[in-house]
């Protein structure tokens, strides 16, 4: 099994993390390859080489089959590791070195337990379905493709107008601050944000959230996820921008947008004795008297 391990510089990793991190993959014989700006980072807060033949850039490249991404931080950490696999099959998982991280689901505090499961490939890989998308980008994006969301949002004071269109059926245009169109994994993080539904990630459907819609009864749909979308932007007196997932992109003012599903999936790595309801359940609180 080979691990492509990912994580930023920014998060505040400590040298005694890091060397536990390492000398966990040395004692499992794992093969490993790290994103080069965090092997510059482990060798600056811990005087270990990572030599260049185990450094990675802003794609992974091809791998060997029995390979599985770890993404060593928080959900964003994770969503830009998935951006870096370009659609390849190589199931990530996100181990939790941030706060609340809904798709971060295993515990940093448990590394042994972690690798022993990758070893002995006790892990589930759940398909989570991801949106493509494309329209009226200003320059060549990397990647079309979203894990969570597409968003349309308004940057300034005035407010954006966007004609929303499912399979060539007008739903709504929403005047305020925009909309996001969410996957079921993307229905715990922004969208839950705006007031959309949490939607368990086996569902087959996408979901449009409004963004401080200037008429209050706009409410969140759920669609198929068989459906086109289509989104026309007018946004004459404010500035917009997109977002795919953590990749923003400013917009001309009458730019039009399609979103899909993406014809594959990725797959979610996760440890067998945790679950969609765990996590949320947990990261919500749900249950907790606070009575006392």
């Amino acid at each position: 099994m080979k691990i492509l391990l990912f994580s930023r510089s920014q998060i505040a990793h400590t040298p005694e993390e890091l060397t536990q991190l390492f000398e966990t993959l040395d004692r499992f014989g794992f093969d490993y390859t790290v994103n080069r700006e965090f092997a510059a980072f482990v060798h600056e807060l811990t005087g270990r080489t990572i030599p260049p033949e185990k450094r990675y850039g802003d794609r992974v490249g091809p791998q060997p089959k029995e390979s599985i991404m770890v993404c060593y931080g928080g959900d964003g950490t994770l969503l830009e590791g998935v951006h870096r696999l370009a659609g390849a099959p190589i199931p990530v998982m996100g181990i939790n070195a941030g706060h609340l991280g809904f798709l971060t689901s295993a515990p940093n505090e448990g590394l042994d337990r972690i690798f022993q499961e990758i070893a002995d490939g006790n892990i589930l890989a759940e398909p989570r379905s991801m949106l493509h998308v494309e329209g009226d980008f200003p320059e060549p994006i990397g990647s079309p493709l979203a894990l969570n969301e597409f968003a349309v949002q308004r940057h300034g004071a005035g407010m954006i107008s966007v004609e929303t269109y499912v399979d060539g059926q007008m739903v709504a245009t929403y005047h305020g601050d925009g909309v996001i169109v969410s996957t079921p994994t993307g229905s715990t993080a922004y969208s839950l944000s705006a007031g959309g539904p949490v939607v368990a990630p086996a569902c087959s459907c996408l979901i449009l959230s409004p963004l401080a819609p200037h008429n209050l009864t706009m409410r969140p749909v759920v669609i198929p996820d068989s459906a086109v979308i289509t989104l026309h932007v007018h946004a004459r007196r404010a500035d917009a921008f997109v977002t795919l997932d953590d990749r923003t992109y400013p917009i001309p003012p009458e730019a039009a947008f399609r979103v899909e599903r993406a014809e594959r999936p990725i797959f979610l790595a996760v440890p067998h004795n945790i679950s969609f309801y765990d996590t949320l359940r947990n990261k919500m609180m749900w249950g907790i008297d606070i009575r006392s």
